[in-house]
């Protein structure tokens, strides 16, 4: 029987729009996921070259963004100014 090591996990500290978090942790209610595990799942299909939610989950997503206000477009975020630190 092989061990598989437990990933080692790191705290991090991103700044996100308020509006795209909840829409984010409102999906990883619905797969009954942390928020970290929602965002590593995701990132780990993309960058398999694969979509990581199916249509039924899309429109979930987009009934989300419209409840929560969020930006559909990833553009939204190249268009907002620069937070300056205090």
């Amino acid at each position: 029987m092989t061990l598989h090591p437990r990933p080692d996990r790191v705290q991090t500290g991103v700044r996100m729009e308020r509006c795209l978090v909840k829409v984010l942790k409102a999906v990883a209610e619905l797969r009954d996921l942390s928020l970290g595990e929602l965002l590593e799942v995701v990132v780990y299909d993309v960058f398999a070259g694969r979509l990581p939610f199916d249509d039924v989950r899309l429109v979930q997503v987009r009934e989300l963004l419209a409840i929560y206000g969020a930006a559909p477009s990833p553009a939204a975020p190249a268009a907002s100014a620069p937070e300056e630190q205090p």
